[in-house]
């Protein structure tokens, strides 16, 4: 049975931002909002309208969404997550309109796996950096998001 999108959510909120603390799962949460209500671009055209599944299942946009990462098994994914109380908190904070301050308009999270954030997130210059939380970086779009 499929899960429903609150579920879900929750789900990639504990899989992409469980070990980054309250602030930095609502970070990733406020990200997949603004992708679901923005109304230009890329994200408008995948959320048909703010559908928050459309965004949560577009390709290629979330590790956890994937089984096969590299041609590997990736046993970090949403199949195999077990929300608690505060993953469906936050999944229903972020669904009640609210944002993180500091996270406000960014469309992408990156993690670089290092102490510096590259300038532009994704490759190619649609995001531009905006802030950095615990170990994920930020990016609010660029003019060239506009063209995606």
């Amino acid at each position: 049975m499929p899960y429903t999108t609150r579920e879900l959510f929750a789900r990639l909120i504990q899989c992409e931002a469980g070990g980054e603390g309250d602030n930095g799962m609502r970070a990733v949460a406020t990200v997949i909002m603004n992708r679901s209500t923005i109304q230009y671009g890329e994200f408008a055209r995948v959320n048909q309208g703010g559908n928050i599944r459309n965004i949560i299942e577009q390709y290629g946009q979330f590790n956890c969404m994937r089984d096969v990462l590299g041609g590997k098994p990736n046993r970090q994914n949403v199949w195999n997550m077990t929300p608690t109380e505060l993953h469906y908190e936050i999944a229903d904070w972020a669904m009640a309109g609210n944002i993180l301050p500091g996270i406000d308009h960014s469309l992408f999270f990156h993690n670089p796996y290092s102490p510096k954030c590259p300038t532009y997130f994704p490759p190619g210059g649609a995001g531009i950096i905006h802030n950095r939380l615990n170990d994920h970086c930020f990016y609010i779009p660029t003019e060239k998001y506009a063209d995606t």
